[in-house]
């Protein structure tokens, strides 16, 4: 079927983190990452048909949801998952949590490459465990891996996992091979474990190709343990399923103990139906989406370019976060932020939440119809241009 992504589907009033958080009626969310689009036909038949069972008490997950899980993994992307390597899980964030809390001891280091999603820090923090970053070079508006000073830090003994995003957020890069298997090759050497969150890994545009970490060598296979799920590529973070691929045996015990321990290894009949259904019958819906994303993001590049030229829009490879150069209005992104809140009632994510070299960032969600984000960019815009002289 065709789906009609221009069209608005009200989320205001519906308890909406992304729609609900701020008071303002006329409020435009070009923040959280989820998107404003109904999910697929299919998720939506099958999650009614659910419904109207009647009867939702505790569910087990069935083969069909492991089946769901490799058969995409394999068509996708050439990664063929074995049945017990795949741990079923509430999301991708307390799996992190929880296997920071089972892989290390209070006072061991965890490497991140800064710029990077907020949650990798109190991931790591709540842990009683020290971030250490290997800080992205942002180099011609493109942000490049800086691999001596990777090695430089993968070497302290102290340093006992490293969390790769990919692709990255909010970089938006989708990783070479090039680049994986040099990182993986340092973090062989040192001994460090790699967690490679891959949870945007379906939103790739053209041109571009994700590859799963644990695909590129048998080595880095029992030294990674990768974490995927439906909720960015199918809008399903509402259902709570996600899914960690740990190869290793030995690490497979104790993945699957820190999940039990911290109760989040449970998830709803709701979560299993719809994403047994996604990856079974999605694909159309996804291939729709990611057109309709990739023009979003060609209309953003060509508005900033013709209304607001001094900005600088780092190219998108994959998600649908377009991270936003704004340095040359000497304002940090959380004053930005909050101008453009009580101003105009625009909400966006402030560089500053992603560490160290982004404080004059904003990231935007374009996961949304073009008249909401034509809106939103017309309100950045009379913010910008109508800033008061030094």
């Amino acid at each position: 079927m065709i789906y009609n992504f221009d069209k608005i589907i009200s989320r205001r009033g519906t308890d909406s983190v992304k729609w609900n958080q701020q008071d303002y009626a006329d409020l435009i969310p070009l923040w959280v990452a989820d998107m404003d689009f109904p999910a697929s036909q299919p998720v939506i038949e099958a999650l009614t048909e659910r419904v109207q069972h009647g009867v939702y008490g505790y569910a087990r997950v069935p083969d069909a949801f492991y089946d769901a899980v490799s058969g995409w993994s394999e068509r996708k992307h050439g990664f063929q998952l074995q049945r017990e390597w795949i741990l079923p899980v509430l999301g991708v964030v307390p799996a992190l949590s929880a296997i920071v809390a089972a892989l290390t001891e209070s006072g061991d280091k965890v490497l991140i490459q800064e710029p990077v999603y907020h949650c990798f820090f109190s991931s790591i923090e709540r842990n009683g465990c020290e971030v250490v970053s290997n800080d992205l070079l942002y180099q011609d508006g493109q942000y490049k891996i800086d691999f001596d000073d990777f090695e430089t830090k993968a070497s302290d003994p102290k340093v006992k996992l490293f969390i790769l995003c990919s692709p990255h957020n909010p970089a938006g890069r989708v990783w070479t091979k090039t680049e994986l298997e040099r990182l993986g090759e340092i973090c062989l050497k040192h001994d460090v474990l790699v967690i490679s969150d891959e949870i945007h890994c379906d939103l790739v545009f053209e041109g571009y190709q994700h590859i799963p970490f644990g695909t590129i060598n048998p080595l880095f296979l029992t030294n990674t343990i990768t974490c995927i799920a439906p909720s960015k590529t199918f809008n399903l973070a509402g259902l709570q399923a996600a899914t960690v691929i740990v190869p290793d045996p030995l690490l497979n015990k104790k993945v699957q103990h820190a999940f039990l321990v911290n109760e989040i290894a449970s998830i709803s009949p709701f979560a299993i139906t719809g994403l047994i259904a996604a990856y079974q019958q999605g694909e159309d819906w996804l291939k729709q989406v990611l057109v309709y994303i990739h023009d979003n993001y060609s209309y953003l590049k060509n508005f900033i370019a013709e209304h607001l030229p001094t900005l600088k829009v780092v190219p998108l490879e994959g998600t649908y976060l377009v991270w936003v150069d704004c340095s040359a209005f000497k304002l940090s992104s959380r004053k930005l932020g909050q101008m453009l809140l009580q101003d105009v009632h625009l909400q966006v994510n402030v560089g500053a939440m992603y560490g160290k070299g982004s404080d004059c960032f904003i990231r935007l969600n374009i996961a949304c119809s073009r008249s909401i984000l034509d809106e939103g960019l017309v309100r950045l815009k009379n913010v910008l241009l109508n800033l008061p002289e030094e």
